[in-house]
């Protein structure tokens, strides 16, 4: 497993404790690429990463937009029927945030600059990214520097630059020159290129030839403009600015458009003590193929809008949203120790973080990274429907409806991968943009078929927890019948002396260090609750609303028969288990292999998929992230608590944390199990996984996914909530915290939750609507008028200390054979090498 850190790692010298910003004190070259991502501003449709004003320097620029992205044919160097056809990459679209300083035509340029003071925040109440400086120029004279940067949750196209420069000493000429560059294809003067080069495969492709072909360009003295058409996928996309400089100094503007780049350059005398502020005010539009001279025109009308309603009044929108955001999401920790402040800080920035990745996602799906950075490509995985939808069915319902609709529009597109790979249904893409599989290495990719019942599971506790049920029965239903059809083509039945019983084969789980097997655990717990939802909804649809079934039936070509044979595939389905070892296997032959050694695996050959074929890594009992576990978690109903307990002191040691998607869940099992001291280090490690840049490669992007497992981690972790069937309660505060809050929303209604070691108290803070809900077994209604408190005489059953890292080794297969653990020989050094466009995408598939 990887290191541990504790509850308050962070340099606090340059990183200050502050319950409702990040905030940087003094500048360093040292962890550009970390920064850049950490102090990216974005609204979940635009995302700027937090380069500097001036360009440079930089890690990797980055500009990007949810969804726009280049294709190209996966070259495979030996192909076979069925393998994905066309790869698809997040674009870097043109970059707006570049305004360089120049003063006694001498450039602001960090790392040699003498900055005798510097100060970046990004503040959680109202998403804007604020830098305060003050700069002693090689002449001597000191200028005051204060910028300002936001991209909008109230008006999605929009973002908001602000300079002000004031000259403290002297009088100089200033330059600003405000750009629009187009970093993907070209480069500035300086000549960096719009991203580093990675030797990671979890880093995006670069690209060979021309992306972005022009398509039009102006400048004039107050606006201009850059658009594009994507070479290959045939999107297009523009970007405007507008601009207003304010100075009682005398100016002058110079104007300049190329292929690649716009500018708008004022030249302004300044006088001592003069305040001169710059208002850029950006618009992006992207499309599928739209001509650019519409995107110019809806440019337009966005800045003509936002001229009319002001930087001021566009920033006050923005602090509105942020308190509605925060009324519905916030999460709040108290306690002894003197790291609360530490841990608040850290949990609002996850909070945060997930706001800027979902907000204004109108339609499309939720990216690994957001857009905050090129990692993953721009993908979008399962992270969304297990680790994002949850956060937002319980705190934006509306967002988490978006959401799902984009999986129902890419439901023909799965309807065609399930027929491709002979199947009946519908089969949804393990990583894709454009709703085409492209994941070229299947055995981690393709063969991770769960990813249909991950749709259906979010999808079900969506409904569930909202009431919408108009959803359901105009889109959901589809998905779910069609989820449903691919699981009983795919499966089989084998009779055995206890009966028959439905198998699955082929498949791989969400461990990716275990691929292609044979009744994985997680799958079947998983295709199982997809049959039986698939079952429920057609039957209740049909009871209560005849007419719309009518129709759903019509459209789907439904039968009773394939209704009644889902429902057998559910009550036949095999979940394995292991009386000797007394646990549930991870698959059919998941015991029969030897187990790694990891605590005497060397820390150098960490993750191990940097360092070990494939191939490998697959002889062995070793997790890449929580399995079984993971299927304790969503599906803890169906497993007894001696069996949680059992699988869990059994996987833990395995489980190495190669993927940031792990911690999180064994933060809430062993939670729940009693290991309260392990549920609190896994919580950290998923806390700061990016503050901290715990796997090395946060410069690519901030882990949605952790960020959303991390309120799971509170809310069904330490919250004890569970939505199997409604809401219930069996809490497990830490002992060194006083209190926890949390709020979650339940059709209408609102309902805070506040949690002490003595007791837990439910108030309907919004809504009038009663909040059925039990605490360890016991049902209340909450309402209005009347909160629920309940005393708890425990926080469930503590079981002190920590499993250790030693792995389990006792069990006896049946031939009488027992496991033994070893290390193999490492390859002759890590994975190097530039990630080129071709032949083949990377390989590791989820975050």
């Amino acid at each position: 497993m990887l290191s541990h850190v504790g509850p308050d790692p962070m340099d606090h010298g340059r990183f200050p404790v502050d319950p409702w910003r990040l905030v940087e004190t003094g500048y360093s070259p040292v962890d550009t690429g970390l920064t850049e991502t950490l102090f990216a501003v974005a609204n979940g449709y635009l995302g700027m990463r937090g380069n500097p004003e001036e360009g440079r320097p930089a890690f990797a620029h980055g500009t990007f937009l949810n969804g726009f992205h280049e294709t190209w044919p996966i070259r495979h160097a030996e192909n076979a029927f069925g393998f994905a056809k066309t790869g698809q990459t997040i674009v870097n679209v043109p970059d707006a945030k570049v305004l360089k300083i120049y003063v006694d035509d001498e450039p602001l340029t960090f790392g040699t600059a003498d900055l005798e003071h510097y100060e970046r925040s990004l503040d959680f109440r109202d998403g804007i990214l604020r830098r305060s400086l003050v700069w002693r120029t090689p002449s001597g004279k000191r200028v005051r520097i204060d910028s300002t940067r936001m991209v909008s949750m109230t008006q999605r196209h929009l973002a908001v630059l602000t300079m002000e420069i004031t000259l403290l000493s002297g009088e100089a000429p200033i330059v600003i020159s405000s750009q629009l560059l187009n970093r993907q294809d070209g480069k500035d003067e300086y000549h960096q290129p719009a991203a580093a080069q990675g030797m990671d495969p979890r880093k995006a492709a670069s690209f060979e030839e021309r992306v972005l072909l022009p398509r039009m360009s102006y400048a004039t003295d107050d606006r201009m403009l850059l658009g594009y058409q994507a070479a290959h996928s045939g999107m297009t996309v523009a970007v405007a600015a507008d601009h207003r400089l304010s100075t009682s100094d005398a100016y002058e503007t110079v104007v300049r458009a190329e292929d690649d780049l716009a500018k708008i350059v004022f030249r302004v005398d300044a006088s001592t003590g003069t305040t001169l502020r710059l208002e850029k005010v950006v618009a992006y539009h992207s499309s599928r193929g739209v001509a650019v001279r519409e995107l110019s025109d809806r440019c337009d009308r966005t800045l003509d809008r936002a001229a009319r309603l002001g930087v001021s009044h566009l920033q006050d929108e923005q602090r509105e949203w942020y308190a509605g955001f925060w009324a519905a999401a916030d999460v709040e920790i108290a306690g002894r120790g003197p790291e609360m402040e530490a841990l608040q800080q850290a949990i609002r920035f996850n909070l945060f973080s997930l706001a800027q990745a979902t907000a204004r996602t109108d339609g499309v799906g939720v990216p690994a990274k957001g857009v905050t950075g090129s990692g993953y490509e721009g993908h979008y995985f399962w992270d969304t429907e297990i680790y994002v939808i949850p956060f937002l069915t319980y705190t934006s319902p509306t967002v988490a409806r978006n959401t799902l609709h984009f999986r129902s529009v890419m439901l023909p597109a799965a309807r065609d991968r399930a027929a491709e790979m002979a199947q009946k249904g519908a089969l949804f893409p393990w990583r894709t943009i454009n709703g085409e599989e492209a994941s070229a290495y299947y055995a981690a990719g393709t063969a991770q078929m769960h990813i249909d019942a991950d749709v259906a599971y979010a999808l079900t506790r969506y409904v569930q927890a909202t009431g919408d049920f108009g959803f359901l029965i105009r889109e959901g239903i589809d998905i779910l019948v069609e989820t449903a059809r691919m699981w009983a083509e795919l499966g089989f039945w084998r009779s055995t002396d206890t009966g028959e019983e439905f198998h699955i084969h082929g498949v791989t789980g969400p461990d990716e260090y275990t691929t292609v097997v044979n009744n994985n655990l997680f799958t079947n717990v998983m295709a199982r609750y997809n049959l039986e939802q698939a079952v429920a909804a057609v039957r209740r649809i049909a009871g209560d609303h005849p007419i719309e079934f009518g129709q759903v039936s019509s459209r789907l070509s439904l039968t009773d028969d394939e209704v009644e044979e889902w429902e057998r595939c559910a009550e036949g389905m095999v979940i394995p288990f292991d009386e000797s070892f007394g646990i549930h296997p991870q698959d059919d032959l998941f015991l029969e292999r030897e187990v790694w050694d990891l605590p005497n695996t060397p820390a150098e050959l960490r993750p191990l998929l940097l360092h070990y074929h494939p191939l490998v890594i697959y002889r062995f009992q070793v997790l890449k992230q929580a399995d079984v576990v993971m299927a304790l978690f969503l599906q803890g109903d169906r497993f007894t608590a001696e069996q949680k307990q059992a699988d869990f002191e059994y996987y833990d040691p395995i489980t190495t944390g190669d993927s940031t998607l792990s911690a999180v869940v064994q933060s809430i099992m062993a939670a729940e199990v009693g290991y309260h001291e392990v549920a609190l280090r896994y919580f950290y490690d998923a806390l700061y996984v990016d503050l901290m840049n715990l796997h090395d490669n946060t410069v690519d992007g901030m882990h949605i996914a952790s960020n959303g497992g991390l309120w799971s981690a509170l809310v069904f972790g330490f919250g004890g909530m569970r939505d199997a069937g409604g809401l219930s309660f069996d809490p497990r505060l830490p002992k060194s915290w006083d209190s926890l809050d949390f709020r979650v929303r339940w059709r209408e209604s609102r309902l805070l939750v506040r949690l002490t070691q003595d007791t837990i108290t439910f108030t309907v803070e919004e809504g009038v609507e009663p909040v059925p809900l039990t605490v360890r077994g016991i049902a209340y209604d909450v309402t209005r008028e009347a909160p629920v408190s309940v005393a708890l005489s425990h926080q469930g059953p503590r079981i002190d200390g920590t499993l250790g890292d030693m792995p389990i080794l006792h069990g006896v297969r049946p031939d009488g054979s027992t496991t033994t653990s070893t290390v193999p020989e490492p390859s002759t050094g890590p994975l190097t090498g530039e990630i080129p466009i071709v032949p083949v995408p990377a390989a590791p598939e989820t975050t």
